[in-house]
Order: structure tokens, then sequence, then C-alpha cells
């Protein structure tokens, strides 16, 4: 399973009056995971998006553990939790620069058609890319519960 890391000098403007990362970077700092992810694999965003499809997110999970206070380094670990050839889950786990767990989560995203917003195949549609998730995704194993 490939986990990449990244990672984030966590700014003044990312908290909230208590010096505390105000919980929606979390979110942002995901997607920063998401696309250091995907370039570690020598894709990008911005390739999808000329070729005319679009990856929105279907379902977002977070659970907050710890706080990332200013000053804080943040460590984003992303992987791909779950993929079938249409559907990507990615896994985050954030930690703080001392190691202890802030925040775990995942993202769920689907490939679209820009114009029209239906879903395609990413398998069929990116064939380049399926074959990498498929290298680097979690091993059926590794889940909890199966």
């Amino acid at each position: 399973m490939l986990v990449v890391t990244k990672e984030i000098e966590v700014r003044y403007a990312e908290t909230d009056q208590m010096g505390v990362v105000y919980h929606t970077n979390y979110l942002v700092w995901m997607e920063i995971g998401r696309t250091a992810f995907i370039e570690e694999l020598g894709f990008n965003y911005v390739d999808l998006e000329k070729d005319g499809y679009l990856s929105p997110v279907l379902d977002i999970q977070a659970s907050y553990k710890t706080p990332v206070r200013y000053g804080d380094k943040a460590i984003i670990n992303t992987w791909v939790e779950e993929y079938d050839g249409i559907r990507t889950t990615y896994g985050y786990e954030i930690l703080k620069d001392n190691g202890e767990v802030a925040v775990t989560g995942t993202t769920k995203h689907v490939c679209v058609k820009k114009d029209s917003f239906r879903p395609v195949s990413f398998k069929k549609t990116f064939p380049n890319w399926h074959e990498a998730y498929e290298r680097t995704k979690k091993p059926k194993a590794e889940n909890p519960g199966e």
C-alpha cells in the first residue's frame, strides 16, 4: 500500500480565536494530501479537467482526535482505502509534528463528464490511473472486519 506524506506549516489564518485549526481546514489539507498522492503517481487533476472530466467528492468522513494549533506542523498521510474502477475512497491520517494523531478521515470520489456531470468508468476512461490505483490501494487483508 502506497502512503504519501505531505507536511503543512499551520498558518495563523487557519486557526480560530483559540489558536486551534478551524475544523474545515482539515478538509482542505485532505485535498492537499490527495493532490500530492495523485502527483506521486505521475498524474494531476489539471489534465483530468483538460480532458473534460471532474472528480467530485461524494462523501466525507472526519474524526477529530486532538487539536492542531498555530505554530504546529501537520503531517498528512494519504492512501487509497478502496477503489472499484468507478469510485475511489482516499484515507487520511493527519498527525501533529510530535506524531500524535489529530484527525483521521476518508473522502469518496467518482469521475464525471464535465459537461453533463454523468459518472464514467474511471477504469475505462483513464486506464493508466486505474492500473496505478490497483497497484497502490489497500489490500483486502488489511481491511478490518473482512
